[in-house]
């Protein structure tokens, strides 16, 4: 009987927003909340979960196998596919989130890009940032959760930690493979990398 009850309400939704406009590829594989807010030309793909407070703006991609919850989307954004958005996350009007990242209780500002394979937390991210693969804001100590503050036009290279708190100035860059724990200077290039060893022609012993 409830979940009767639960799919008539889910059959409802998705009803309501493809008669706003909405794009569903395969409607009954989507899930909404009875306070999610959806704007204009809105794209969802199959598969994709939107929990309790959930705003998306107007010209959004919410791409497969997606989970939104407490998030607030502003315009031309894309999501996913592969996409988690936790409680306390604002994409900003141009941003795009790819496939494999998790956002948590994170600001990422205008035109700023986290493309794959990213966890980022506890983080204001300003416009224009590129947030390589695999980076980690290592936001959790044990006791607490600590900011990490990255300014506009930061470049951030692939498999960086950054070790909260921290600070990243406008347009410095990080160096792929870095674990970053002090606060990085503008226009600065900052990479902590252990030197290279190379043993020629070098054969295992027996």
């Amino acid at each position: 009987m409830l979940q009767k009850k639960l799919t008539n309400i889910q059959l409802k939704l998705r009803n309501k927003f493809i008669k706003k406009g909405v794009k569903m590829i395969a409607p009954d594989t989507v899930f909404f909340s009875k306070n999610t807010k959806i704007g204009k030309n809105v794209t969802i793909e199959p598969y994709v979960v939107i929990a309790d407070n959930v705003s998306v703006g107007n010209n959004v991609k919410i791409l497969s196998f997606s989970h939104l919850e407490g998030v607030k989307i502003e315009n031309n954004v894309s999501v996913g596919p592969y996409a988690r958005l936790r409680p306390g996350t604002k994409l900003k009007s141009g941003s795009k989130v790819g496939n494999f990242v998790e956002i948590k209780k994170s600001i990422v500002g205008n035109s700023s890009k986290i493309n794959h394979l990213a966890y980022v937390g506890d983080t204001i991210i300003g416009k224009k940032v590129n947030i390589g693969a695999g980076t980690i804001t290592c936001n959790y100590d044990g006791f607490k959760k600590n900011k990490t503050i990255i300014d506009d036009g930061v470049f951030v290279g692939s498999n960086t930690s950054l070790v909260a708190p921290i600070k990243l100035e406008k347009k410095s860059m990080i160096g792929a493979g870095s674990v970053i724990t002090k606060k990085v200077s503008k226009n600065s290039l900052v990479l902590t990398r252990s030197e290279q060893i190379e043993k020629k022609n070098y054969k295992k012993k027996k």
